[in-house]
This record gives structure tokens, C-alpha cells and sequence, in this order.
């Protein structure tokens, strides 16, 4: 698509906009004029079938698509789940936008009082745009899923569709609202910053050059690849005001010397990774959620909600919120471990442990990945993850994971979503390319991210 097109594609969104644009966080009620057979009925009386499904196949043209690294997964998907709640929330009586309350979105499109819609129609046509427009370099073979999934869920969950109630106005009407939710939440996101960041270098940056000394990152083998996404902690958070709102505790101060903490943290490294167990050795394995090959750590656990969401018969309004809210703290989380990684600049154990204690070892597991050390992303991420999923479903409720069941490592059943959380986070010391502090210092920052999502309000 040219510029021009995409110029005017956005000039009508924001015309629409001023259409159907109503005052933050005001609910407009359906007025009584009712046409004939039209659905009235809430957000809460629908099932969640087409938001679970709309993710579902996100999590695999995320798996599939170029480009796709963790900070970058999770940045769509938290576009994905706010596009799906604001698009659905004139249907939840007891809930208000999240504009006014994330950053720079002042106002959204709102329902006008005397329309009624169809809130499962505007849930697919939400999400339907929402997703080509996040994954707009996706594969044909994938971009042709994507215009399936949007034409046959209304024929595969008839009872969420019912004809008889839905007239063709209302439908035409529900997708016209829908497409415009998408527009309007994805011309913001194209401000924050990370629009282009999978793809060339924002034109007025140079490139990444990595401080030096004792103790800072490089390149790690076998590779040696330049730094994924330098510049990721400069992009613009959903909710945490800005990325250093919830700073990760410093690491012990780096040192050569033997008995030193940091010396110690280093041979721990070294000692585990050597002689893993078995079992340690497979949650390295398990937690690993290597873009390309799997749909990341955030989807990781996005498959985990989308899961639970279809085993508790959710409604659409539940998943709605239980989207939104995990997954723009997995988006902040990479954020702000992103940040403090390329502020701290430390170097990975494969490096440390090379340079003072054996020169010839290699992490057995897995290769190291091309960031600096501090904290671990996984740590920071699965830690705010488990926090809202154990406010939504139960802080001790048990579940299983279904993610790799289809590679063979799976299901495997936890008694709670914090029990998963500190076994990823520690997988990533059992891999050998993390400390033991990365992992506990990750941990603290997630949990801060995710009390700072936890307190947006999404009811009234």
C-alpha cells in the first residue's frame, strides 16, 4: 500500500471518529427505539468463542511470522486485547473505556445511544483488522486464514449469531463499529514508538553501538548477533507512566574476584548448567518459547488464558477483560525489561564464565540470546502474567498447560499460575544464560507491572 493510501485510510478513521466519538469513559445506553427482532442482549450473554479463536490463530501467524521476537509479540497482542475490550465494552453495562487511563489515548469511539449492535459481530470485525493491520507482513497462506476466520464464525457458532435476531442493518451497522474501533486504537499505536521496530531502524537513530568495560554485554557465541531491539525500552508503555516505574533491584556489583557474590552468581551458572537434572533440564526446555518455533513467551501464556477461557465457558465480556488486562502487562513487562537491560548493560554469564572461570564452556541447552543480561525477560513477563491471571481465575487455582502439546512436551498440570511462573523464570538459570539474580530481580519488576495494570479501572 502506498503512503498516500494509508494517509487517506487514516484521515477516514479519525473522520469516523468524530462521528461516533463519545466523552472518556462515558456509557451510552441502548435507547428504546428497537427495530424489530434485534438483538439487545449484553456483552456477558455471549460466549467467548470468537475472541478464544481470534487468538488462537494470533498465536499462530505470531509463531509464523518474521520479525515476530517476544517484545514484539507481546506489543501485538496487547493491541489485539485492547482493540477486543473497547470494542465490546458499550455491551458491558458495568464497565468504562480504558481511554483517559493509558497513555496519550484521550477518547475512543463510543456507541451512539439509539443503535443497537451485535457485540459478537463487532468482536469479529474488531479483530479481523485489528490483526492485519499488526501483522501486515504475514504469509499469504496466513493472511487468507485471517479472511476465513472473519467469514465463517458467524456460520460456526450459529448460537452466538442467531439471524432471527440479528438483522442485516445490525450487522452491517456492528462491523462498521467494530472496524473503526481497530482504526482508531491502531492510528495510536502507531505513536508509541515500536510500529517499525521488527522491521529497519527508526531513520532518525543510529545504530546501536554497546557501551564498554568491565562487565558490560557483547555479542555472545556461537552467533554473535547484533542487539535485538536496542531502542524497545523507549517505547511508549500502555500504562506504566514510564518504563523506569518499576525498576528491577541491582544486581551485585561485578566482579572478578573469587568469593565475590558476583563470582559466585556466575559459578552458579556454570555448576547448574553442567550437571541439570533431568527435570531442570526440561523446564529449560519447556520455557524456552523460541520465536519461530513457538508463539513466544507471551504466547505462551495466552494460550494458557485462551484455555481456560474455553474450559469455563467464559462469556465475551469476561474474555474480553481478561485479555486486555494480560496482555498489556506482558506488553509493559517486555518494556520495562527492555529498558533496564540496555541501561545496565550487563554482560551474559557464557562471557563472564569464559573470561575468569573456563574458557571452553558453552551453555549445553540452548544458545544465548542477543540482549543484555538484566533481568531476565521471562522472569519479568511470566511473573506480571501469572499476577493477573491469579486475579482473574484465583490466585491458587490450579490449571493445566496445553501449549506444547502439540511438540510432545505436554500437558503438564501446576497448582497455581505462580508455581508456573517461578519455573520459567528459573528455567532460564537452568539454560545457563541467566543469573540467579536476573531471574529474582525480574520477578520483583513483573509483579510491580502487573500491580500497576491490576489498578487500572476497567468497571465503573
Amino acid at each position: 500500500m502506498t503512503h498516500s493510501k494509508r494517509f487517506f485510510g487514516f484521515c477516514y478513521a479519525i473522520l469516523l471518529i468524530a462521528t461516533y466519538a463519545y466523552p472518556t469513559g462515558t456509557l451510552a445506553q441502548n435507547s428504546q427505539a428497537t427495530p424489530p427482532g434485534a438483538s439487545t442482549r449484553p456483552a456477558q450473554a455471549y460466549s467467548s468463542a470468537v475472541a478464544t479463536e481470534w487468538f488462537q490463530l494470533a498465536l499462530l501467524i505470531t509463531q509464523q511470522t518474521p520479525g515476530f521476537s517476544p517484545p514484539v509479540a507481546a506489543r501485538a497482542l496487547g493491541y489485539l486485547g485492547l482493540s477486543l475490550y473497547e470494542s465490546v465494552a458499550p455491551g458491558m453495562p458495568q464497565h468504562i473505556s480504558l481511554a483517559g487511563q493509558l497513555n496519550e489515548l484521550s477518547s475512543l469511539p463510543w456507541a451512539q445511544p439509539d443503535e443497537v449492535l451485535h457485540w459478537p459481530t463487532v468482536a469479529n470485525a474488531s479483530l479481523a483488522t485489528m490483526t492485519r493491520m499488526m501483522f501486515s507482513n504475514a504469509s499469504p497462506e496466513n493472511k487468507g486464514r485471517i479472511d476465513l476466520l472473519e467469514r465463517s464464525l458467524p456460520l460456526k457458532h450459529s448460537q452466538d449469531f442467531d439471524p432471527n435476531a440479528v438483522t442485516p442493518e445490525i450487522t452491517s451497522r456492528s462491523e462498521t463499529f467494530g472496524k473503526l474501533m481497530a482504526m482508531a486504537i491502531f492510528t495510536w499505536a502507531r505513536t508509541d514508538g515500536g510500529h517499525l521496530a521488527w522491521g529497519p531502524l527508526r531513520r532518525n537513530q543510529p545504530n546501536y553501538v554497546p557501551p564498554s568495560g568491565p562487565g558490560k554485554w557483547s555479542a555472545t557465541p556461537p552467533d554473535f548477533a547484533s542487539p535485538l531491539l536496542p531502542w524497545w525500552g523507549e517505547v511508549r508503555p500502555f500504562v506504566l507512566k514510564a518504563p523506569q516505574d518499576c525498576p528491577a533491584p541491582l544486581p551485585p556489583s561485578y566482579s572478578e574476584e573469587p568469593g565475590s557474590a558476583f563470582y559466585k552468581e556466575a559459578s552458579e551458572v556454570y555448576a547448574v548448567s553442567n550437571q541439570a537434572t533431568q527435570a531442570q533440564r526440561q523446564f529449560a526446555l519447556y520455557w524456552a518459547d523460541d520465536p519461530g518455533k513457538t508463539p513466544t513467551p507471551a504466547g505462551h501464556w495466552a494460550f494458557i488464558a485462551t484455555d481456560l477461557l474455553k474450559t469455563r465457558q467464559a462469556s465475551l465480556a469476561s474474555a474480553a477483560e481478561v485479555y486486555a488486562r494480560l496482555n498489556i502487562a506482558m506488553a509493559d513487562a517486555f518494556i520495562a525489561a527492555w529498558h533496564t537491560k540496555y541501561t545496565l548493560n550487563l554482560l551474559r554469564p557464557v562471557t563472564y564464565v569464559q573470561l575468569v572461570i573456563d574458557s571452553n564452556w558453552v551453555p549445553g541447552l540452548m544458545h544465548t540470546p542477543p540482549f543484555p543480561e538484566y533481568p531476565s525477560g521471562h522472569s519479568v513477563q511470566s511473573s506480571a502474567a501469572a499476577a493477573v491471571l491469579g486475579q482473574a481465575f484465583g490466585v491458587d487455582a490450579p490449571f493445566i498447560d496445553n501449549t506444547h502439546n502439540d511438540r510432545g512436551w505436554g500437558p503438564r498440570s501446576f497448582n497455581s499460575f505462580n508455581s508456573a511462573a517461578d519455573e520459567a523464570a528459573l528455567s532460564r538459570l537452568y539454560a545457563g544464560i541467566h543469573y540467579r539474580s536476573a531471574v529474582l530481580g525480574g520477578q520483583v519488576q513483573g509483579r510491580c507491572v502487573a500491580d500497576k495494570v491490576l489498578a487500572v479501572k476497567f468497571r465503573r
